[in-house]
C-alpha cells in the first residue's frame, strides 16, 4: 500500500495547492532558519531551504513515506524580498515591485528514509505595473500582503496589478504543481492519489 505524501509545510496556500494534484497527504510542519547566507542567491536559498525542511521532517516519517519541502521567494534580480514583517515593509516591498520585472523563485524537494533524495528550482518571471502609493496602501490596509513572500498574493487583490507572467501561475502562488507533480509520477514508488 502506498504511503500519503508529508509536507514539510504550514502554509494553506500549499495544502489548497496539493489537493489539486488529488494526492493523498498529511502535514507536518517544520521550524527551520529561512534566513539567507552571506552571497546566497534567490534560487540557491530556495534549493537549500526546501531540503532542509524535507530533511527535518523526515524523523516525523512512517516508513516508505516520501516528504515534501518547499520554499518560495520573489526576487528583484538577486535582491531577495521575504515575507514583509509589517505594513511599512509591505510597501516597501510594493514600491520596489512597482512597474518591474520580478522573479518568483520555489524549491522543491522529496527526500525519504530509504531513497536518495530528488529537488528541483523552479522560476517564473513575474510583470507588475507601475503602482501609485494611494493604490499601494489600499491593499496593504487589506492585510493581504501579510505573510506572502514579495507583500502580494496573485490569486487574490494582486491579481489585478500582474501584466503578465512566463512560466508556472501556481508557482507564483506558492507550490509548482506542473513541476512537482512530474517529480512524483518519476519516483519509483509514489505516494497514493486520493
Amino acid at each position: 500500500m502506498t504511503r500519503p505524501l508529508l509536507l514539510a509545510s504550514a502554509s494553506p496556500r500549499r495544502r489548497e495547492l496539493l489537493a489539486q494534484l488529488d494526492l493523498r497527504f498529511t502535514v507536518a510542519p517544520v521550524d527551520i532558519d529561512e534566513s539567507p547566507r552571506p552571497g546566497e542567491g534567490p534560487g540557491a536559498l530556495v534549493s537549500r531551504l526546501s531540503r532542509a525542511k524535507a530533511e527535518a521532517a523526515l524523523g516525523m516519517a512512517e516508513p516508505q513515506q516520501w516528504v515534501l519541502g518547499a520554499d518560495t521567494v520573489v526576487a528583484v534580480g538577486q535582491e531577495i524580498l521575504g515575507k514583509p514583517g509589517d505594513a511599512a515593509a509591505a510597501a516597501a516591498m510594493l514600491r520596489r515591485l512597482s512597474g518591474r520585472v520580478h522573479t518568483v523563485h520555489s524549491g522543491l524537494y522529496l527526500a525519504h528514509p530509504a531513497s536518495p533524495g530528488h529537488g528541483r528550482t523552479v522560476r517564473t518571471r513575474v510583470w507588475m505595473r507601475a503602482l501609485g502609493d494611494p493604490e499601494i496602501t489600499a491593499y496593504v490596509e487589506t492585510g493581504e500582503p501579510l505573510g506572502k513572500a514579495g507583500a502580494y498574493a496573485i490569486q487574490g487583490r494582486a491579481a489585478a496589478f500582474v501584466r503578465c507572467i512566463a512560466g508556472s501561475y501556481s508557482n507564483v502562488v506558492g507550490l509548482p504543481l506542473f513541476e512537482l507533480d512530474a517529480m512524483l509520477r518519476a519516483l519509483p514508488d509514489p505516494p497514493g492519489r486520493a
